[in-house]
Formats: structure tokens, C-alpha cells, sequence
């Protein structure tokens, strides 16, 4: 049953373990994240956390009721089917369960139906990328429940893999030989070079169309399990199809900079920098728009603010929430 609570010093409802699917490996569950004195029915953004498709939970995430307070919209902490569990198209399946789930019973959590975001990094930024880029299709790659309304208005990724085949054959001229384990065969139970049309039909940057929401997207310069240049053909790829796109480079930075302090994406890997963002933002990061493709990137600086302006930009409800990007989300 849900669990709800709040307290005094921080004015966010939180109700826990809402079940939002059922599936033969047992019910799915997302926590929502209220602006507890908001007064009104307000955005929602949908949380997905990364751990390469493999491990993980929704509690691998940043600190959603700071982020509910920052930006008025409630925030969704979502699970999702792991490869250990189910192989893809499942996790894109779960999410779009999710965003029908909460648009259906919008009413009944204080939710604006018209107004939703997506947010997640690493594997959570990949199926982001991938509900928010398929969210105006009514059903995709055979899903179990299909109709209803699953777009989003915003998508917010940091670090993701969007080409599968290309993650692998990276990692694999690198290290010098096949790793059987990868995180990416492991989501498609197959190697991709053995299954092409599984690594595409899995891959973001194959369903890019100019029905795409507007995107940020961040990615650390030093990351050795994603390679930035993901973020950058994404980026690239949405400018494309006329999508509104920022991308932000962060100079130094390695994997898993959105997690908390003390919570990895893949425990004990030398290759994380969670907490860094938190602990130093904002980050020396340069900066690429759609607004301006010709344009050289232009060096900014990054951090948790810059999330929250470009939901409060796309996801504002009314004037009063609106607020211009004259802080944050700019060179400097």
C-alpha cells in the first residue's frame, strides 16, 4: 500500500511504493515527490536511475523532494524490469507504463496531465531518451498495453548511451576483446554485432524525429564507460530534426555525476564521480545549443540549476512559474 508523509521543515508530500504495473516478475513501483504547499495540480518529471540496465533502484537518485521544492513540479522516482529480469524492449515498456499510469490518475495526485518530464543517467538516461523520443506513438515493439497518452514535454539525460552497437564496439576495441557480460548484452541478450536490428530498434538516436520534446543533455568529458561523443551524436542527430537541444560538456568529469555521495551506478568501480556535482557544482562545462548549430561551443559552467530551469522552462504551468534563463543555462 502507499506510504504517505511529510514533514514541517521540508513542504514535500512523498507517497511511496505506489504500484503502478503489474508483470510476471511482480508489481512495479514509483515513489512521488509533491510540492506539498503548491495548491494545485503541477507538472510532473519521472525519474529513471541508471546501474547499466542491471542493477539499481529508484532510490539511486538525487535528492527528488529538494528538486520538488526547486522547480514546483512533483518528482517520480520509477522502477523499471532489469535485464536480470527481462531483456528490452521491457524497460522502455515499464516506463511508458509509468507515464500512462500517472496521466490516467492525474487527478487523484495533484498532477498537470499536460505537463511531464523525463530525467534520468546512464541506462535511466537511455530510456528517457527512448520514452521521450517514442512518446508520441500510441504502442512500440509489441508493448503489453498500448493507447493512451505517453508524451512528454521535456527530456533531461546526462551521460547516456544511445548507440548500443557503437557503446560495445568501443568498449571492446579498448579492452581488446569481447566482454560476453556488458551491460548492453546483457539488456539485449545478445551481442549487437549478432543482432543489429535489436541494437537499433534499442538504440535512442534510431527513433530521433522532428516529434521529439525539447532536450538537455550532459556528459563528462573523462567518461570511459559512455564515451561523450553518445551525447553529442544525440545532440547532433536532434539538430538536425529541428528539436531543441543544449548540450553541456563537463571538463574533467567521469561517470554518474548526478548520484548522490556514496552511490554508484556499478559499486565499486574506479571510473565514478558520484557526488562530484553535488559536492562541486557548478562544473567548467562547454555548451552547444540547436538554437546556434554553426556556433563554436562556447565554455559555461554546469550544475543542478541548470536541471531545474530547463524543466521549469518547458513544464511551467502559469507566468507566475515561468522563469527566465537569465542565471543559469547560459555561457559565461
Amino acid at each position: 500500500m502507499p506510504e504517505a508523509s511529510s514533514t514541517s521543515d521540508e513542504p514535500v508530500r512523498i507517497t511511496r511504493n505506489i504500484d503502478f504495473a503489474h508483470r510476471d516478475t511482480g508489481e512495479l513501483l514509483l515513489d512521488l515527490y509533491h510540492p506539498a504547499a503548491a495548491g494545485r495540480a503541477v507538472p510532473v518529471v519521472l525519474w529513471l536511475h541508471g546501474g547499466g540496465w542491471f542493477t539499481g533502484d529508484r532510490s539511486l537518485a538525487p535528492d527528488l523532494a529538494h528538486h520538488a521544492r526547486t522547480t514546483g513540479c512533483a518528482m517520480a522516482a520509477v522502477e523499471y524490469r532489469l535485464s536480470g529480469q527481462a531483456v528490452f524492449p521491457a524497460q522502455l515498456h515499464d516506463v511508458r507504463a509509468a507515464i500512462r499510469f500517472l496521466r490516467e490518475h492525474a487527478e487523484h495526485y495533484d498532477l498537470d496531465a499536460a505537463h511531464f518530464g523525463l530525467w534520468g543517467g546512464s541506462a535511466g538516461g537511455h530510456l528517457a531518451a527512448l520514452a521521450g523520443l517514442t512518446g508520441h506513438r500510441p504502442d512500440v515493439l509489441g508493448e503489453p498495453t498500448t493507447g493512451g497518452d505517453v508524451s512528454v514535454q521535456a527530456v533531461a539525460v546526462s551521460y547516456p548511451p544511445v548507440d548500443l552497437a557503437g557503446v560495445v564496439a568501443e568498449a571492446e576495441h579498448s579492452h581488446g576483446h569481447t566482454d560476453a557480460a556488458s551491460p548492453e548484452q546483457r539488456l539485449l541478450g545478445t551481442h549487437p554485432a549478432s543482432h543489429p536490428e535489436a541494437a537499433r530498434q534499442a538504440s535512442p538516436l534510431s527513433w530521433v524525429s522532428p516529434a521529439a520534446p525539447p532536450f538537455q543533455i550532459s556528459h563528462g568529458t573523462d567518461d570511459v564507460l559512455v564515451p561523450q561523443q553518445q551525447s553529442q551524436q544525440l545532440h547532433e542527430a536532434l539538430t538536425t530534426a529541428n528539436v531543441p537541444s543544449e548540450l553541456y560538456l563537463l571538463t574533467g568529469y567521469r561517470h554518474g555525476f548526478l548520484n548522490p555521495p556514496g552511490r554508484a551506478d556499478v559499486p565499486a568501480s574506479p571510473t565514478m564521480d558520484h557526488g562530484r556535482l553535488w559536492t562541486e557544482q557548478p562544473a567548467t562545462a562547454l555548451y552547444r545549443t540547436s538554437a546556434r548549430p554553426e556556433t563554436t561551443a562556447e565554455r559555461t559552467r554546469f550544475g543542478f540549476t541548470d536541471i531545474e530551469a530547463f524543466f521549469r522552462e518547458h513544464l511551467a504551468t502559469t507566468t507566475e512559474n515561468t522563469n527566465s534563463r537569465t542565471e543559469t543555462g547560459q555561457p559565461r
